[in-house]
């Protein structure tokens, strides 16, 4: 056997699981991990760009600095999976391989939107990338009143709870600009309330209400009127702005579309608990390249990240992947700059109070604002960098800890 595993993809998840397999694996082991460029942005600071918070410039690292010696890393472009044969084609080379990881996160797409591409960095913006949210932050430093209208186009999209974030942040910061009183902030969404759980939503929708923030629900949007500035649904509803944020529809990578391996938006049909491709041997899939109902975040492919390195090695040494992914997710949910919620939740149980990680004692609290969730949020970028990419473990178990929630 040639002993080879590849990786598609140098983001979150595809960094842990390269870092992990090399520390568990002996050298015989290949491990080959392929990404377009060297440049790896710390994704949930890009909610601060438009605000003045953090800068683009501190978000983007060097792919290359974060994975480990004994690792292969590779810059092309990937053109093509085959399955069958075990190969990845790049630009360059083929790649085989004995165990692939598809890593290969997800795209925002404007131009899906009929309308959208015309009123892009017009009256049109959102904060998915850096030059978006640099772009965002521009126009949100002239933004002076009127109506600030943040839209989520289509699911499934990345983090979200990144844009009931931007509102509060929003409101937050036109408060501070002094210019809130004559400004109306209101989330659009086509879900049925402000987040996917019932209770989770529930106490961000009174949130919302306190910071006089309308949640407009169940909004399928069908095109951008750029010059007259309105949205229009599905359903023929038209909503008016003066500056409109938007979560374009979000797709899958095209290469996994073009090797026919996607769902029919990209993303690759995944085993909701081994994480295995559901139509492939010896495929696993982590991060927002999966299918699974859970949400697109850096803690989930964290996560992920340890039941991939698990499943492969049992594999390696003969034995049957285990159904140990439940869909755990723990986001920090910003209100104001100083302030933060927390969430911890997965497929089958919502968020619920109490305290994290340590039952009773914390220090963060689940579902209420405090400013120790803020210094926690704010404390996540130094781990992300120098424990989480390298695939350390923090002690935390893949899986969600009922201890210290909070039921009834």
């Amino acid at each position: 056997m040639s002993k080879k595993i590849v990786v598609l993809g140098a983001g979150t998840g595809g960094t842990i699981v390269s870092n992990n397999l090399r520390r568990h694996l002996p050298d015989d082991w290949e491990i080959t991990v392929i990404d377009r460029d060297d440049k790896h942005i710390y994704q949930p600071g890009l909610l601060f760009v438009p605000f003045g918070i953090q800068k683009v410039g501190t978000l983007t690292r060097s792919r290359k600095k974060y994975i480990l010696d004994g690792v292969n890393f590779v810059i092309d472009e990937i053109i093509g999976v085959d399955t069958e044969k075990r190969e990845v084609r790049t630009r360059s080379h083929t790649f085989s391989y004995d165990f692939l990881v598809i890593a290969t996160g997800c795209r925002v797409l404007p131009e899906e939107t009929e309308g959208m591409e015309e009123a892009w960095g017009e009256s049109a913006f959102t904060f998915y990338y850096p030059d978006a949210a640099e772009a965002l932050r521009k126009k949100l430093d002239a933004f002076e009143g009127g109506t600030l209208v943040m839209d989520i186009a289509d699911v499934p999209f990345k983090c979200p709870v990144a844009p009931i974030e931007f509102v509060f942040l929003a409101d937050w910061y036109l408060k501070k600009k002094g210019v809130r009183h004559k400004s109306q902030i209101e989330l659009v969404t086509p879900l049925q309330g402000a987040f996917t759980k019932p209770k989770a939503s529930a106490v961000l929708t009174e949130s919302a209400r306190e910071k006089n923030i309308s949640i407009r629900t169940g909004f399928q949007l069908n095109m951008v009127n750029g010059p007259e500035k309105y949205i229009e649904s599905v359903q023929g509803e038209k909503l008016s702005y003066d500056l409109l944020v938007v979560v374009p529809t979000t797709f899958g990578d095209q290469v996994i579309s073009d090797s026919g391996i996607d769902d029919g938006i990209g993303y690759v049909p995944t085993h909701h608990n081994t994480l295995q491709a559901l139509k492939h041997e010896r495929v696993y899939v982590i991060g927002d390249a999966t299918n699974v109902p859970t949400s697109k975040a850096g803690s989930v492919a964290h996560y992920e990240a340890d039941v991939v390195v698990f499943n492969i090695m049992a594999e390696i040494h003969g034995v049957k992947p285990e159904e140990i992914f439940d869909g755990h997710s723990t986001c920090f949910i910003v209100y104001s700059r100083g302030t933060s919620s927390l969430i911890d939740f997965n497929y089958k149980i919502e968020p619920l109070p109490g305290k994290y990680p340590m039952p009773h004692l914390g220090p963060f609290s689940l579902l209420r604002e405090t400013k120790m969730n803020w210094r926690g949020k704010l404390g996540f970028e130094w781990l992300y960098w120098n424990v989480l990419l390298a695939g350390r473990h923090l002690g935390a178990p893949p899986t969600l800890v009922m201890a210290g929630k909070e039921i009834g």
